[in-house]
């Protein structure tokens, strides 16, 4: 199971968006794909026409019965979606009291990995939709991924924000001694604005070695998408907002499968030095 969090510190900045997006295209290869919502505005579930404010089984569930997880517990959560390969577990307005009660409480950083690792084989990918703050939440979609994707907007007040995540992710990085791996999406981009070129240009110079080499562009597309419900790429295959992401997918899968044969390699690389393998 390879579990990938779309996280940005600053809202409104695509990320429902981009884990639809993806999550879809991941699916339609054949894949199994779970999609996580912990964001208490509940985006993610919303657009699959499951609503927060009533959901009784949700993320939240992992949380209160974390002294308890299993298999079962886990897999009783999750909503099947009306697309092949595409699994949901719902978010619920009741997460946002989580940072209240994790005061004081031990283990409350790694829910979301626990629960994670009891339903590994049953699942190719999961993708999780996060909040836009800093909190026990984004901690644990931190902790539970290999992979992070940024989606920020370009425009100016979303780089103030993706300079504040970079820092969080140093610091998280240092207290875990383990770079955590992560991939700036350019999003909305409109190449007609002086203030979206520049923004563009900005990412790809301050962060030449982490920004996706291409960007999301404004699509009316992925709104009506929305309102219908159904991943982009099944609502209009030809837009140039599906395009863009079926190309950032693509690089991210070369990107994982290359990390997978490095990882993969490293002990064999480990015993030829030691002579036991010429």
């Amino acid at each position: 199971m390879r579990v990938i969090a779309i996280a940005n510190q600053k809202g409104g900045v695509g990320k429902t968006t981009t884990t639809v997006s993806l999550g879809g295209l991941i699916a339609s290869t054949g894949k199994r794909v779970l999609l996580l919502d912990i964001d208490p505005h509940g985006s993610l579930s919303t657009y699959f026409r499951q609503d927060p404010d009533t959901q009784v089984l949700s993320s939240y569930t992992l949380f209160q019965e974390r002294k308890n997880l299993s298999s079962e517990s886990v897999s009783r959560l999750i909503l099947p979606t009306e697309y092949p390969n595409l699994s949901l577990i719902s978010s619920t307005t009741a997460l946002a009291t989580l940072e209240r009660q994790a005061i004081g409480q031990d283990g409350m950083g790694l829910v979301l990995s626990r629960a994670l690792a009891l339903i590994a084989d049953d699942y190719d990918y999961v993708l999780i939709d996060t909040p836009p703050l800093l909190g026990v939440l984004m901690v644990n979609a931190l902790a539970a991924c290999q992979y992070l994707v940024i989606p920020v907007q370009t425009e100016f007040l979303a780089l103030k924000g993706l300079e504040r995540m970079v820092n969080t992710l140093n610091m998280m990085s240092r207290s875990r001694k383990k770079a955590l791996d992560y991939t700036i999406v350019p999003v909305m981009f409109d190449r007609r604005t002086q203030a979206s070129v520049t923004s563009l240009r900005t990412i790809r110079n301050t962060y030449p070695a982490q920004a996706w080499p291409g960007h999301v562009p404004i699509d009316t597309r992925f709104r009506d998408a929305s309102k219908a419900g159904v991943p982009p790429h099944l609502f209009d295959s030809t837009s140039r907002g599906v395009e863009a992401y079926m190309a950032l997918w693509h690089w991210l899968e070369k990107k994982i499968r290359a990390d997978e044969l490095q990882t993969q390699s490293a002990p064999m690389a480990v015993i030829s030095k030691a002579g036991v393998v010429s």
